[in-house]
């Protein structure tokens, strides 16, 4: 069984709204609904549980939700302090037959289908897989100065974008390994990366956003007409 986690229970403060982001409009639509339809049109997922805050609960389920006419059930999650913790209250909510988990961020609404099904399928080979683009621009490592200490080598760096999927009992171990040490990481790859375990990477898209601020939304919406 594969199951998908979809984190959305993010402030957004850097959005400087009184609408959290992932309810922000694109179009005629909230951020996260569009999220939503994605993952209920990919036939490899067999059930979708969505993390929010609890408060918002009442909102999902008598607004967001039924006008999308979906065809899989939503399962409302409480988020957690952090969204490492939220991943993991995700990860605790998901059915036992669980054999697959893709944990994907709410406000990147533009995964291609391709793209969500080619990280499904690529899980198979180490457990683990990722997608991501490579780093186009030129790298600098900056001090606490503001000066330039060196230029990093762009030719292996990439930039790390969700969905994440993963065998259920690795992630569920890297989550727990990094909840005993005290750990907290920027990514769920990087959960499994400290304890020696392959993250395979495939090529996302320039378009697979993460909508955080304004200028976001607004490069959304760019995005949305021209699709």
């Amino acid at each position: 069984m594969v199951s998908a986690i979809i984190v959305s229970a993010g402030k957004g403060i850097r959005m400087n709204h009184s609408v959290r982001k992932q309810y922000l409009l694109i179009a005629d639509r909230p951020v996260l609904g569009h999220t939503l339809l994605v993952f209920d049109a990919c036939e490899l997922i067999d059930e979708v549980f969505v993390v929010i805050s609890k408060e918002d609960f009442d909102f999902c389920q008598d607004n967001l939700i039924p006008p999308l006419n979906l065809k899989k059930k939503i399962n409302l999650v409480s988020g957690g302090t952090e969204r490492q913790d939220s991943v993991y209250n995700g990860l605790l909510a998901l059915s036992p037959k669980t054999d697959t988990v893709v944990v994907h961020d709410g406000v990147r609404p533009f995964v291609g289908p391709q793209e969500l099904a080619a990280c499904i399928t690529g899980v198979e080979e180490t457990g683990a897989c990722i997608l991501g683009i490579p780093a186009g621009d030129t790298l600098k490592h900056v001090g606490k100065t503001g000066r330039i200490e060196k230029t990093l080598v762009r030719d292996t760096i990439w930039l790390a974008q969700t969905p994440q999927v993963f065998k259920y009992e690795l992630i569920l171990k890297a989550h727990e390994t990094a909840r005993r040490d005290g750990f907290k990481g920027t990514d769920d790859a990087l959960l499994l990366e400290r304890l020696g375990i392959d993250v395979k990477i495939i090529l996302g898209s320039k378009t697979n956003i993460k909508i955080t601020t304004p200028q976001d939304l607004a490069l959304a919406e760019a995005i949305l007409m021209a699709s």
